[in-house]
């Protein structure tokens, strides 16, 4: 039986289409960089203009059919070669099931492939996004043949809220990943996940500092105050180099 906070998510999502647009709308524009690429092109100027790179991530995830990942991959080559084009400081994030990872591991594997190559061409980057835990076995086991085959444009995330995150970090240490490092906003069973607010920051400080021995290049996302706090501390008692971090967040999330 799904918990209280996965059903009323749930509940949410499914009333979203019965909202009138423009209220939607209202409520998104602070979180999302625009209906189309030319509004997010705008958005990534001005965040440049303050002195910060971005990543785009065009919404969406989990088909229901295999056809319809087609479309993911051509939207992420558009955006690829938009960047390039306007010269912008920016990278792309991608969901696999919106490649069909769910339905199709293979071919979910060869349209991102696809996506990689392009962005090695451009001299661009790729994160693959970490969904919930029914994924992560099959998003790891992409990103490493990804990386088997020599691609090293190409990172990961992992979600401190998952017990397995610190195993995880052990076994990806051989290379040296560029690694976003969240918390994690999907409603897992307490067996496989932490769940009070200090648990799950504890855990993330004690991943963090797995990735700093292990040299990845880790993105630390959170807005968390508290969190951020320690691990810059953390940064300043291991004299961590800033070629081995930086900070991320969500656009619209006060920090």
């Amino acid at each position: 039986m799904p918990g209280a906070s996965s059903l009323f998510d749930r509940t949410i999502a499914a009333s979203l289409p019965f909202v009138p647009r423009f209220i939607v709308k209202k409520f998104a524009r602070r979180y999302v960089a625009g209906e189309s690429l030319d509004d997010a092109v705008q958005r990534v100027r001005a965040i440049q203009a303050r002195g910060a790179c971005a990543t785009l991530d065009v919404l969406g995830e989990e088909i229901s059919r295999i056809g319809e990942g087609e479309r993911a991959r051509d939207d992420y080559l558009n955006v690829l070669d938009t960047i390039a084009q306007d010269s912008l400081d920016a990278n792309i994030s991608i969901k696999l099931t919106a490649f069909g990872l769910k339905i199709d591991p293979e071919v979910t594997y060869h349209r991102v492939h696809q996506v990689v190559v392009r962005a090695r061409e451009l001299g661009n980057f790729v994160r693959i996004d970490m969904e919930d835990s029914s994924t992560t076995d099959a998003t790891l086991a992409l990103y490493r043949r990804l990386r088997k085959e020599g691609f090293d444009n190409v990172g990961i995330v992992l979600q401190a809220c998952l017990r397995r995150s610190r195993q995880d970090v052990a076994d990806l240490g051989e290379l040296e990943p560029s690694c976003r490092l969240c918390k994690g906003i999907y409603v897992e069973p307490e067996e496989i996940a932490c769940k009070g607010h200090e648990e799950i920051n504890d855990n993330f400080m004690a991943i963090l500092g797995d990735m700093f021995e292990r040299h990845f290049h880790v993105g630390i996302a959170t807005h968390d105050h508290d969190l951020a706090e320690r691990a810059e501390a953390m940064i300043r008692e291991r004299g961590i180099g800033p070629d081995q971090y930086e900070f991320q967040m969500l656009l619209g999330v006060d920090t």
